[in-house]
């Protein structure tokens, strides 16, 4: 039998003013707390081997390098003997869209903030080793049950919110707008641990729908529907468990929104698009309501349970900058290849149903510099030739025909600019105000990209169940195809359900189909290392799969990549800066 515990810690990383990550503004800012945030743990160690793992999950927008080194450093100095290391924690974010920013050691992910902020970083650490202290302290014998449901289509639960993208897919069944709520994953899946006397101990549950139903205009800190869901499954238990532990983790929801309704008199900044309400909060209440209600109904009535009680997993370091893609992957096309991550114009502006960004305005001035920039560069490429052209032949295989705004793995804004070069005046936009201000203080003077390039992918293996791990947001379809291809490669180690986790470890960007990514909408934009990613991604996972097949004691990952480290002077230029902002609530 298994030893199972689970733990909740306080990530309320709250200053008033601070700007918040999720939407990007760097008027989306704190004046109060709706609710707090949690990080909830759950260990699992198998009782005769003294195999454990642990998976977290955060109420934040996502997780970055510096949190789970920052974890690790504290687990592995000051509680050494728990034997915690990179392979067996898994940390992920719920993605709510307001929560704190500041907690990240690349420059690009602290925009809003604006720069790195010690005091939320240390909050949140400190706060997600509490919950696994916690949930190591609270562990006992106990058993896990699977199950698995859907929401009726008549359940206002989750849409697609870019239909046309999605029906670019040629296996998929073709929707309408108007029947774009069948166009998204509506199965949720259900982790279920109880006592070895019966009793409820806590759950984890996967279900695909972006924690958006607070828009950019809601100034309070709030885990939004997410976070209610798991507070009300977590209130209904407390007669049997006052300790009873849920985390209703995030699923493929890259392109599916919980906002279900046109609303034209709605200011263009939040976005024209609402939940089931006018009331924003009312309606992530609701959403929160409705998961809350599939994730107890599962719980009771459709469990089965998992025989095995072995815990086994592997994690591997992946270059995703740097991929020739086995053509195996490609359909027989020889042309696969990624390249540094590279951010588009469209990313840039926002996604118009969840949350607007740039100025439509400033992105059609945007485009044209990015287009002359890119055009000069091809040039160039054609006069030096060599490896720089090789270079450049390489980038536009990959980002093909994507707009780049900010190429933060070559360190470039709107092709080759500087930060300080950006042709725009830091009056007309905030954000390009924090960047020009970073930047005279030296926060890009570091030789680190923007956002990380080298990733973890990770297998949590619990009995037959196998939790696969990756630090992107992925669309419906794409995860489909992710799913089917670990499921082929993890059949033969007795892996009977494959449950995937976005949004874990780290994060850069989406994931995307080939297909989807052709149109260069929002998600497109921001599937940062090109139109094979996915691709990639499907043969990374192969190869570690194939890996975690093999004895434990035959298993050699030859990590030739590694993340990036960040030296105190380092983050001293990038450190947080007063902005010139008035805290206001707008109406």
């Amino acid at each position: 039998m298994l030893s199972i515990g689970t733990g909740k810690g306080d990530i309320t990383a709250y200053f008033n003013g601070l700007g918040m990550l999720g939407y990007g503004l760097p008027n989306h800012y704190m004046l109060g707390i709706e609710t707090r945030l949690q990080s909830r743990a759950f260990v699992f160690e198998e009782t005769e081997e003294a195999r454990k793992a642990c998976f977290v999950n955060c109420e934040l927008g996502f997780i970055t390098p510096s949190l789970k080194q920052g974890v690790l450093q504290i687990l592995q100095k000051e509680h050494p003997g728990l034997g915690y290391n990179v392979g067996n924690l898994l940390i992920s974010a719920q993605h709510t869209h307001c929560g704190p920013s500041g907690y990240s050691h690349h420059i690009l992910y602290n925009m809003s903030t604006p720069g790195f902020h010690k005091g939320v970083f240390d909050k949140i650490v400190s706060g997600i080793v509490i919950s696994i202290l916690e949930a190591e302290k609270n562990k006992q014998k106990g058993s896990i049950t699977i199950g698995k449901s859907s929401f009726s289509p008549d359940i206002p639960v989750s849409f697609n919110r870019n239909i046309d993208a999605y029906n670019l897919n040629p296996e998929v069944i073709k929707y309408t707008h108007e029947t774009r709520h069948l166009a998204v994953d509506r199965e949720m899946t259900v982790l279920n641990f109880i006592s070895a006397n019966g009793k409820a101990l806590g759950s984890i549950n996967w279900f695909a729908v972006h924690t958006t139903n607070l828009p950019n205009t809601y100034y309070k800190i709030c885990a939004d529907n997410k976070g209610y869901a798991s507070t009300y499954l977590e209130e209904s238990f407390t007669k049997e468990n006052k300790h009873y532990v849920a985390a209703f983790a995030q699923g493929a929801c890259g392109d599916v929104s919980a906002r279900v309704k046109y609303n034209p008199k709605l200011p263009a900044k939040r976005g024209k698009w609402e939940g089931y309400f006018t009331d924003d909060l009312k309606s992530s209440k609701f959403n929160g309501t409705l998961q809350f209600e599939k994730a107890r109904e599962i719980i009771e009535n459709s469990t089965t349970p998992v025989k095995e009680e072995t815990i086994d997993y592997i994690s591997m370091y992946v270059d995703f900058s740097n991929i020739h893609i086995d053509p195996k992957f490609t359909d027989g096309k020889t042309e696969g290849v990624t390249s540094p991550s590279c951010m588009s114009i469209s990313f840039l502006e926002g996604s118009q149903m969840d949350g607007p960004g740039l100025p439509l305005a400033l992105g059609k001035v945007a485009r044209v510099i990015a287009k002359n920039a890119r055009n000069k560069e091809i040039k160039e490429a054609a006069k030096k030739g060599g490896a720089y052209a090789s270079f450049v032949e390489r980038k536009n295989k990959a980002q093909a025909n994507k707009e780049i705004g900010v190429a933060s793995g070559e360190r470039r804004f709107l092709g080759n600019l500087e930060p300080l070069q950006i042709p725009l005046p830091g009056f007309i936009d905030e954000t390009i105000l924090n960047i020009k201000k970073l930047a005279k203080q030296g926060g890009f003077e570091p030789e680190h990209p923007w956002t990380p390039q080298v990733l973890t992918l990770q297998i949590i293996k619990i009995g037959s169940i196998a939790i696969c791990a990756f630090p992107f947001e992925i669309t419906t379809v794409a995860s489909w195809r992710l799913k089917k291809t670990i499921e082929e490669a993890l059949h033969e180690k007795g892996v009977e359900f494959v449950i995937l986790a976005p949004y874990s470890n780290e994060y850069n960007g989406y994931i995307t189909t080939f297909e989807e990514y052709q149109m260069q909408l929002y998600e497109a934009g921001h599937n940062v290392f090109g139109q094979w990613s996915l691709n990639a991604l499907q043969q990374k996972f192969t190869e570690l799969a194939d890996l975690f097949k093999k004895p434990l004691r035959e298993r050699k990952i030859e990590n030739e990549a590694s993340p990036d480290l960040f030296t105190p002077e380092d983050l001293k230029k990038q450190s947080y800066f007063k902005s010139n902002r008035t805290l206001k609530l707008e109406r």
